[in-house]
């Protein structure tokens, strides 16, 4: 065997008679035991050196085709000498070896020739179906440009047309048919070590609705973003749908629709549903990190509660990722308006939305007012909430309601105040939209609040950005470039004609959930808490410098997702320490500074270059 930069292999002493290389860039890691006969990863890249080959070592049972096949173990025109001769590869590739650059060189003059966004979409999860690395080494060199295509806004027509572009399976599907085998179907996946599991079951899909088992492509995204933005190991990450049926008729009548032709599962039979679902997948992988996404605001603050505590990690990012990154806005353009993050608490919100969105974003805004000293009530009463009959107000019958929207009913309005009614009432510093009604925020409404303060604060939070309530270009011109936005998908920014850029800041969910997610890997996080996803929105509206945040910048810009997940993932483990949260410790030096627990973060990630295969 032939280790680069290696003195000496050995075995861990597990029974995979795993080998790891030790030299001066390499560290030995936790054995990761596959199942069956894929390949096991034994150390991770810790170098800093830009190198074409990390020191990660692959161990593998696989030889000739098997191994091309493998989208983790496939490196194409990559394969050295050495690897082609020790997997029987001579005659299966072509015959000169390429380097990354020239086989990025390659696909992107390819991806460019795309006709449509959708079929950039489905090039690049060809892409990533054969080799992973390449995948996730162009995503992440080119991360502004591709991120729209990956995932939003891209993957909501991607999710619309699943049915008729599927090519592949990654991932699980877990559907009643296969209710009575739940905890042995968990066993067909073939990894034995899962750091993340993002799962949906479809029923709220962005501002799409129901797409029943059509929305496997944004676990599939948002894990994507997991692994390029904060560099968890893609082989230990696992998209699930579950597939309780859909109301979607159209959808549910189409011939090739891929999930069960039947009506949604509802009620206490659902519930059940999911408590063996959840019962399966904490058999196989008790250390799991995973994420609720896209469910109904009818279950998501129920099952947000019913599992968040019991002894594994659990959120919602729809509710609690989205509450973070609005709670960084808010703080962000307190700083932008030269006011500290304490007043807050004299901030006045406004929310079109009242779905798990919306009350999940008021409620995190709410603890931020409470952490820097307001009471509940107060906190409470700085909200005005509407949903699509108007203001949650007096005079409605809210008793079958979620405890969050009885929470911020107003008692002193009546009930179903119009959006403008409501801000000329409550004259608002900030108005949130999380109504996935696209131009709900019109001219009217803008300028009435712009009446009562100098710089409003519009976030334009739904996703797609055809939900956006309102356009940059639309703000700016209302308030005359004096509005603070920020919307869910990128927009361009806005050349304000007097030598001032409105600045289009995208408040999306990708600047806090991957950080989480590595901190909660590398630490082993036993619970996800309120308190690290307020330390997670501190942390991101505090990395600009002033003289940028003053302009109207809210946040970095998002090519620098790595170093900011790496801030985010420092700040939450410092509240996973101070909690006694955390059941794997970092080095000494990282329990005692922010700054080396964000240091031990950034050489924690997983870095997408071609490691050496050993043959076993």
């Amino acid at each position: 065997m032939h280790f680069r930069n290696a003195r000496k292999a050995f075995a861990l002493g597990c029974k995979s008679s795993c080998i790891t290389a030790i030299g001066p860039n390499i560290l030995p890691s936790r054995c990761n035991s596959h199942f069956g006969n894929k390949h096991l990863l034994i150390s991770r890249q810790i170098s800093s050196e830009e190198d074409e080959r990390s020191d990660e070592i692959l161990q593998t049972k696989h030889r000739r085709l098997s191994v091309i096949h493998d989208p983790a173990l496939n490196r194409g025109s990559g394969f050295s000498v050495d690897e082609r001769e020790r997997l029987l590869l001579r005659g299966l590739v072509p015959p000169r070896r390429q380097g990354l650059d020239q086989q990025i060189e390659r696909v992107m003059k390819t991806y460019e020739r795309q006709k449509s966004d959708l079929d950039k979409f489905q090039f690049l999860s060809l892409l990533m179906d054969r080799n992973n690395v390449l995948f996730y080494r162009i995503l992440v060199d080119n991360f502004e440009k591709l991120a729209p295509i990956v995932y939003t806004p891209v993957v909501g027509e991607a999710c619309q047309k699943f049915h008729a572009i599927y090519r592949r399976t990654r991932g699980m599907y877990f559907s009643l048919d296969d209710r009575p085998h739940f905890r042995t179907m968990v066993f067909n996946w073939p990894e034995d070590d899962v750091d993340v599991i993002v799962v949906t079951d479809g029923s709220r899909v962005l501002a799409l609705g129901d797409l029943g088992c059509n929305s496997m492509n944004i676990p599939i995204g948002k894990l994507s973003l997991y692994v390029s933005g904060a560099g968890l190991t893609p082989t230990r990450t696992l998209p699930i749908v579950l597939d309780v049926g859909t109301d979607n008729e159209e959808l549910r009548d189409h011939p090739l629709y891929l999930g069960l032709p039947r009506s949604r599962l509802r009620g206490e039979k659902y519930i059940e549903v999911l408590d063996e679902w959840m019962s399966a997948i904490r058999l196989r992988w008790p250390n799991a990190l995973i994420q609720f996404e896209d469910f109904s605001s009818d279950v998501a603050e129920m099952l947000l509660e019913r599992y968040r505590y019991k002894d594994a990690p659990v959120f919602n990012d729809d509710i609690q990722s989205t509450g973070c990154i609005a709670v960084a806005s808010v703080f962000a353009a307190l700083r932008a308006r030269g006011l500290s993050l304490s007043d807050i608490t004299r901030e006045v919100i406004v929310c079109a939305g009242a779905g798990s969105a919306g009350l999940g974003v008021c409620d995190a805004i709410a603890k931020a007012m409470e952490a820097e000293g307001a009471s509940p009530e107060n906190a409470q009463s700085q909200f005005f909430i509407l949903d699509e009959r108007g203001l949650l107000g007096s005079g409605r019958d809210m008793t079958n309601d979620s405890t969050a929207r009885q929470r911020f009913q107003r008692r002193d309005l009546p009930d179903g105040m119009s959006l403008i009614e409501v801000i000329r009432a409550a004259k608002p510093t900030v108005l949130l939209g999380l109504s996935g009604v696209g131009g709900l925020f019109t001219e009217d409404v803008v300028k009435e609040m712009h009446k009562h303060v100098h710089r409003p604060v519009v976030f334009a939070m739904s996703n797609p950005s055809s939900a956006s309530e309102c356009t940059p270009e639309q703000m700016f011109s209302w308030t005359k470039g004096n509005a603070i936005y920020a919307s869910g998908s990128p927009f361009e920014n806005v050349d304000l004609g007097d030598g001032r850029i409105g600045y289009s800041n995208q408040a999306n969910n990708v600047y806090s959930f991957p950080g989480l997610g590595l901190a909660v890997t590398v630490l082993r996080i036993s619970c996800v808490t309120d308190e690290m996803f307020l330390a997670a929105a501190r942390r991101i509206a505090q990395i600009l410098p002033d003289e940028d945040v003053k302009k109207g910048l809210l946040f970095p810009r998002v090519g620098k997702l790595r170093e900011i997940s790496a801030e985010v993932a420092g700040a939450v483990g410092m509240v996973a320490l101070e909690q006694g949260l955390a059941r794997k410790m970092p080095p000494k030096e990282a329990m005692q500074s922010f700054e080396e627990m964000v240091e031990y973060m950034g050489r924690s990630m997983w870095e997408p270059k071609y490691g050496h295969i050993v043959a076993d």
